[in-house]
């Protein structure tokens, strides 16, 4: 069985007593090592290297040979000029646990801290969750009023939360309310969408570095920002403001002082001194979307805002400091932007310590349906009443969004605009067929694909013809030529196989475990010997 060492320190009010009648006291250190059910086989006193501390240590290590002779006592001079000082305290503590060879492998360690200031009590306990103190908390009582000559009760402590299920329980609810909180309470369905936000939930929970958002236009940049630092402030993380810009906007001689504020005539018009985005984040979140549109100089500016919380503002000669934990979004590749000598390397070094890629709509295809609904509802708050689509025409439209034709190519900012137009036409609050069927169409022109662009690519026939001769098209029945139409449709529209697959198998891919769906496109294009090379949109 492993070795019990309990580690503690002398308690210089609660341990006193050299007279007869110390033994009518309670003493916690002499208690804890008279319980019939906690044998200490060693008892590592840390003691203040004081005459009057000694003599008492001396005094205990006596009156512990008679009450608990199994027990061996060593002592461990530690010194506090003032024991009321937690950085003294905390450092000489850290010190005591790193110069100690712990052997858990063979021995069992408990941390009394019921004696010592309550610094060192707090510092004792700090030592133990961070580990640097590898054991569990013992805290003792003194008995009650009818002792009876026993000890008083003690309580052993386990810091290591995943022991206790309803702890773990409680930190794996608020887990799940911090992921609902980052979608917006909207049910999405895509696994590595729900992956990522899982991800960015614990990053942004527990740490204060810069996040980068990269992903196209529309993806749910700025809102997914605004929820990070919602979802801070909640955990009264952050206590200052969110602050966004597009950096796109900024340009010329404005760009300085929109970000880092200027002093009153620093350049002509200047008649006011101005703060600055940087400055008004301060405490808080500061958002810059497209980041890679930032000039060289501001790049450089803001990379030491970033190290040392501290900036000039134009035409001052004294710095301001802001503690902003910084969130940048971008739909360039910024290594690309490196390369080309347009973004410097190391404000890239450091902003990418956490790098996350959101997913396009057409990649999402399983969420439209939860966004939908969500677009639905948000509209119907903004107008107070209640939007809804009828069956028939909710699921033409899903048809619709879920095929090769709807290429999304502004991501949710189509979808919602989309929402919006039918809701508004909608007679009293109830999308039916024909404003779906006018959305549609409206869509298709801005995409420029399907009938409003080109009105043979709706006939199957004409599809055909565009890849096979006629003579192969009349050996396909006309069942399978229906199928093979749609099939090229959407290779045409598609980037990639991977692509191409979850759009025509969106459905059925939900229920799959194993999903292969590239390679199912690939074989079925072979039967008509075709390649998707052939199938790509021009570019």
């Amino acid at each position: 069985m492993k070795r019990t060492v309990v580690l503690g320190l002398l308690g210089t009010t609660l341990d006193i007593g050299s007279s007869r009648g110390r033994w009518e006291r309670w003493r916690p250190t002499i208690d804890l090592c008279r319980h019939d059910d906690l044998v200490v086989d060693r008892l590592e006193l840390l003691v203040q290297p004081r005459a009057r501390a000694q003599e008492l240590a001396s005094v205990i290590e006596r009156d512990l040979e008679s009450v608990s002779p199994e027990t061996s006592l060593r002592r461990h001079d530690v010194e506090f000029e003032d024991p009321w000082d937690f950085e003294e305290v905390f450092g000489t503590l850290l010190d005591f646990a790193r110069s100690y060879r712990f052997d858990t492998a063979r021995e069992d360690y408990l941390v009394h801290i019921t004696t010592g200031t309550h610094v060192a009590q707090i510092c004792m306990f700090l030592l133990t969750e961070s580990r640097y103190l590898p054991a569990r908390l013992i805290q003792t009582s003194p008995p009650g009023r009818d002792r009876d000559g026993r000890p008083g009760p003690y309580h052993v402590i386990d810091l290591d939360l995943s022991r206790y299920d309803q702890i773990a329980s409680r930190f794996q609810q608020a887990q799940r309310e911090g992921l609902e909180f980052l979608k917006a309470g909207i049910d999405t369905r895509n696994a590595a969408f729900n992956q990522l936000i899982e991800r960015i939930e614990q990053v942004a929970i527990r740490s204060t570095a810069p996040l980068l958002l990269m992903g196209p236009t529309g993806a749910g940049k700025t809102h997914l920002a605004r929820r990070i630092y919602e979802l801070k402030r909640a955990r009264r993380q952050v206590e200052g403001r969110f602050v966004e810009v597009n950096c796109a906007t900024l340009r010329g001689d404005t760009a300085m002082s929109t970000l880092f504020g200027h002093v009153r005539g620093a350049f002509t018009g200047a008649g006011n001194a101005r703060a600055g985005l940087l400055k008004s984040a301060d405490g808080g979140v500061l958002f810059l979307d497209e980041i890679g549109e930032l000039g060289l100089d501001e790049q450089a500016t803001l990379l030491r805002a970033i190290e040392d919380k501290r900036f000039l503002p134009v035409g001052s000669d004294r710095e301001l400091e802001s503690d902003f934990q910084l969130i940048a979004g971008t739909n360039r590749d910024l290594r690309d932007a490196v390369r080309d000598g347009r973004f410097r390397e190391d404000l890239l070094a450091r902003i990418d310590l956490w790098t996350f890629r959101l997913p396009g709509l057409r990649d999402r295809l399983e969420d439209i349906e939860p966004n939908l609904d969500f677009e639905l509802e948000r509209f119907g708050a903004r107008v107070t009443r209640k939007i809804s689509l009828n069956r028939a025409a909710r699921a033409e439209f899903l048809r619709f969004a879920t095929s090769g034709e709807a290429t999304w190519s502004a991501n949710f900012r189509d979808l919602g605009a989309a929402v919006e137009r039918m809701a508004t036409l909608a007679p009293g609050g109830r999308i039916n067929e024909a404003i779906v069927d006018e959305e549609i169409e409206r869509l298709r022109a801005s995409w420029g694909v399907g009938d409003a662009a080109d009105p043979g690519a709706a006939d199957d026939l004409a599809v055909l013809r565009r890849y096979l001769s006629e003579e192969s098209i009349d050996e396909i029945d006309r069942f399978d030529r229906v199928q093979l139409a749609e099939v090229l449709r959407v290779c045409g529209v598609s980037r990639s196989l991977s692509e191409a697959g979850r759009l025509l198998f969106a459905a059925s891919r939900r229920r799959r475990k194993s999903i292969n769906d590239s390679d199912r496109v690939r074989k079925y294009l072979a039967r008509f010997d075709l390649t998707f090379g052939e199938l790509r949109p021009e570019s």
